[in-house]
Protein backbone atom coordinates (compact mmCIF):
# COMPACT_ATOMS: atom_id res chain seq x y z
CA UNK A 1 0.00 0.00 0.00
CA UNK A 2 1.42 3.34 -0.98
CA UNK A 3 1.88 5.89 1.80
CA UNK A 4 0.61 9.43 1.30
CA UNK A 5 1.38 12.46 3.45
CA UNK A 6 -1.54 14.52 2.19
CA UNK A 7 -4.51 14.50 -0.11
CA UNK A 8 -2.60 16.31 -2.87
CA UNK A 9 -0.14 13.40 -3.06
CA UNK A 10 -3.02 10.92 -2.95
CA UNK A 11 -4.79 12.71 -5.78
CA UNK A 12 -1.62 12.85 -7.88
CA UNK A 13 -1.28 9.07 -7.59
CA UNK A 14 -4.95 8.26 -8.18
CA UNK A 15 -5.49 6.37 -11.42
CA UNK A 16 -9.06 5.15 -11.17
CA UNK A 17 -11.17 8.10 -9.98
CA UNK A 18 -8.89 11.19 -9.89
CA UNK A 19 -11.41 13.62 -11.41
CA UNK A 20 -14.20 12.40 -9.14
CA UNK A 21 -11.94 12.59 -6.05
CA UNK A 22 -10.97 16.16 -6.96
CA UNK A 23 -14.59 17.21 -7.51
CA UNK A 24 -15.79 15.58 -4.28
CA UNK A 25 -12.85 17.00 -2.36
CA UNK A 26 -13.91 20.52 -3.35
CA UNK A 27 -17.44 19.87 -2.05
CA UNK A 28 -16.13 18.52 1.26
CA UNK A 29 -13.71 21.40 1.80
CA UNK A 30 -16.61 23.83 1.27
CA UNK A 31 -18.27 22.10 4.25
CA UNK A 32 -15.47 23.36 6.50
CA UNK A 33 -14.07 19.92 7.25
CA UNK A 34 -10.45 19.21 8.16
CA UNK A 35 -8.65 17.06 5.60
CA UNK A 36 -6.03 14.40 6.22
CA UNK A 37 -4.98 10.94 5.13
CA UNK A 38 -6.23 8.19 7.41
CA UNK A 39 -5.98 4.46 6.64
CA UNK A 40 -4.31 5.50 3.36
CA UNK A 41 -7.38 7.40 2.15
CA UNK A 42 -8.68 10.99 2.22
CA UNK A 43 -10.49 11.47 5.52
CA UNK A 44 -12.54 14.49 6.57
CA UNK A 45 -13.10 15.43 10.20
CA UNK A 46 -14.82 18.06 12.30
CA UNK A 47 -13.37 19.07 15.68
CA UNK A 48 -11.38 15.84 15.84
CA UNK A 49 -14.25 13.50 14.94
CA UNK A 50 -14.06 11.56 11.69
CA UNK A 51 -17.08 12.35 9.52
CA UNK A 52 -16.40 10.86 6.06
CA UNK A 53 -13.77 8.87 4.20
CA UNK A 54 -13.27 8.60 0.44
CA UNK A 55 -12.74 5.08 -0.85
CA UNK A 56 -11.77 4.31 -4.43
CA UNK A 57 -13.54 1.07 -5.23
CA UNK A 58 -13.34 -0.88 -8.47
CA UNK A 59 -16.75 0.19 -9.79
CA UNK A 60 -17.30 3.50 -7.96
CA UNK A 61 -15.89 6.16 -5.70
CA UNK A 62 -17.42 5.87 -2.24
CA UNK A 63 -17.98 8.61 0.29
CA UNK A 64 -18.31 6.64 3.52
CA UNK A 65 -20.09 8.23 6.46
CA UNK A 66 -18.67 6.63 9.60
CA UNK A 67 -22.04 6.79 11.40
CA UNK A 68 -24.22 6.76 8.30
CA UNK A 69 -26.70 4.38 9.92
CA UNK A 70 -27.71 7.25 12.22
CA UNK A 71 -28.40 9.68 9.37
CA UNK A 72 -31.84 10.41 8.01
CA UNK A 73 -31.40 9.32 4.38
CA UNK A 74 -34.24 11.46 2.99
CA UNK A 75 -32.72 11.41 -0.51
CA UNK A 76 -32.19 7.65 -0.53
CA UNK A 77 -28.53 7.96 -1.53
CA UNK A 78 -26.83 5.93 1.22
CA UNK A 79 -25.84 2.32 0.65
CA UNK A 80 -24.80 -0.36 3.13
CA UNK A 81 -21.09 -1.18 3.14
CA UNK A 82 -21.86 -4.88 3.38
CA UNK A 83 -24.13 -7.37 5.11
CA UNK A 84 -22.21 -7.27 8.41
CA UNK A 85 -21.57 -3.54 8.63
CA UNK A 86 -23.52 -1.87 11.41
CA UNK A 87 -22.60 1.80 11.35
CA UNK A 88 -21.06 2.98 8.08
CA UNK A 89 -23.08 3.93 5.01
CA UNK A 90 -21.77 5.31 1.74
CA UNK A 91 -22.70 7.43 -1.24
CA UNK A 92 -21.45 6.09 -4.57
CA UNK A 93 -20.15 8.10 -7.53
CA UNK A 94 -19.21 6.81 -10.99
CA UNK A 95 -18.56 10.14 -12.72
CA UNK A 96 -17.92 13.82 -12.12
CA UNK A 97 -21.54 14.33 -13.23
CA UNK A 98 -22.61 12.17 -10.24
CA UNK A 99 -20.59 14.39 -7.91
CA UNK A 100 -22.10 17.52 -9.47
CA UNK A 101 -25.61 16.06 -9.23
CA UNK A 102 -25.16 15.35 -5.50
CA UNK A 103 -23.08 18.46 -4.70
CA UNK A 104 -26.00 20.13 -2.92
CA UNK A 105 -27.01 16.97 -1.06
CA UNK A 106 -23.56 16.06 0.31
CA UNK A 107 -23.32 19.14 2.59
CA UNK A 108 -26.72 18.36 4.16
CA UNK A 109 -25.57 14.83 4.97
CA UNK A 110 -22.23 16.14 6.29
CA UNK A 111 -24.15 18.57 8.51
CA UNK A 112 -26.26 15.71 9.84
CA UNK A 113 -23.12 13.66 10.51
CA UNK A 114 -21.53 16.56 12.40
CA UNK A 115 -24.71 16.87 14.47
CA UNK A 116 -24.63 13.13 15.25
CA UNK A 117 -21.07 13.55 16.55
CA UNK A 118 -21.91 16.71 18.50
CA UNK A 119 -24.79 14.93 20.23
CA UNK A 120 -22.55 11.95 21.05
CA UNK A 121 -24.82 9.44 19.32
CA UNK A 122 -23.52 5.92 18.87
CA UNK A 123 -24.75 2.93 16.90
CA UNK A 124 -25.85 0.26 19.38
CA UNK A 125 -23.91 -2.95 19.75
CA UNK A 126 -24.55 -5.71 17.27
CA UNK A 127 -26.71 -8.54 18.52
CA UNK A 128 -24.74 -11.67 19.33
CA UNK A 129 -24.93 -13.91 16.25
CA UNK A 130 -26.45 -17.34 16.63
CA UNK A 131 -23.78 -19.86 17.53
CA UNK A 132 -23.30 -22.75 15.11
CA UNK A 133 -23.80 -26.22 16.56
CA UNK A 134 -20.22 -27.22 15.81
CA UNK A 135 -18.85 -24.41 17.99
CA UNK A 136 -21.45 -24.95 20.72
CA UNK A 137 -20.57 -28.67 20.92
CA UNK A 138 -16.86 -27.90 21.09
CA UNK A 139 -17.34 -25.27 23.82
CA UNK A 140 -19.59 -27.62 25.83
CA UNK A 141 -16.93 -30.34 25.66
CA UNK A 142 -13.98 -28.10 26.60
CA UNK A 143 -14.41 -25.76 29.59
CA UNK A 144 -11.04 -24.09 28.96
CA UNK A 145 -12.03 -23.28 25.38
CA UNK A 146 -15.43 -22.02 26.57
CA UNK A 147 -13.78 -19.73 29.11
CA UNK A 148 -11.30 -18.43 26.52
CA UNK A 149 -14.10 -17.78 24.03
CA UNK A 150 -16.14 -15.90 26.65
CA UNK A 151 -13.09 -13.75 27.44
CA UNK A 152 -12.79 -12.55 23.83
CA UNK A 153 -14.15 -9.10 23.05
CA UNK A 154 -17.65 -9.05 21.56
CA UNK A 155 -16.21 -8.03 18.18
CA UNK A 156 -13.78 -10.94 18.14
CA UNK A 157 -16.53 -13.42 19.10
CA UNK A 158 -18.70 -11.94 16.35
CA UNK A 159 -15.95 -12.38 13.72
CA UNK A 160 -15.57 -16.04 14.68
CA UNK A 161 -19.35 -16.57 14.57
CA UNK A 162 -19.60 -14.98 11.13
CA UNK A 163 -16.69 -17.00 9.75
CA UNK A 164 -17.86 -20.32 11.17
CA UNK A 165 -21.48 -19.82 10.13
CA UNK A 166 -20.56 -18.84 6.55
CA UNK A 167 -19.67 -22.46 5.74
CA UNK A 168 -22.57 -24.37 4.23
CA UNK A 169 -21.53 -27.86 5.32
CA UNK A 170 -21.27 -29.07 8.90
CA UNK A 171 -17.92 -30.75 8.19
CA UNK A 172 -16.48 -27.44 6.97
CA UNK A 173 -17.81 -25.58 10.02
CA UNK A 174 -16.28 -28.22 12.32
CA UNK A 175 -12.96 -28.01 10.46
CA UNK A 176 -12.95 -24.23 10.81
CA UNK A 177 -13.64 -24.46 14.54
CA UNK A 178 -10.80 -26.98 14.94
CA UNK A 179 -8.39 -24.76 13.02
CA UNK A 180 -9.06 -21.71 15.20
CA UNK A 181 -9.10 -23.39 18.64
CA UNK A 182 -5.42 -22.49 19.27
CA UNK A 183 -6.05 -18.81 18.48
CA UNK A 184 -9.13 -18.71 20.70
CA UNK A 185 -7.18 -20.33 23.56
CA UNK A 186 -4.45 -17.70 23.04
CA UNK A 187 -7.07 -14.94 23.39
CA UNK A 188 -6.65 -13.86 19.79
CA UNK A 189 -9.28 -12.76 17.32
CA UNK A 190 -9.86 -14.21 13.88
CA UNK A 191 -7.64 -11.58 12.21
CA UNK A 192 -4.99 -11.34 14.93
CA UNK A 193 -1.54 -12.75 14.27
Amino acid sequence: MEHFDDVDAYLAASEQWPDEVAALRAVLLECGLDETIKWGKPCYSHEGSHIVLMQEMKHFLALMFFKGALLDDVEGVLHDQGPNTRSARRMQFTSVADVERLAEIVPAYVEQAIDVEARGLEVGPAPEPEMVDELRERLDADPDLAAAFDELTPGRRREYHLYFSSAKQSSTRASRVDKYVPKILAGKGFRDR
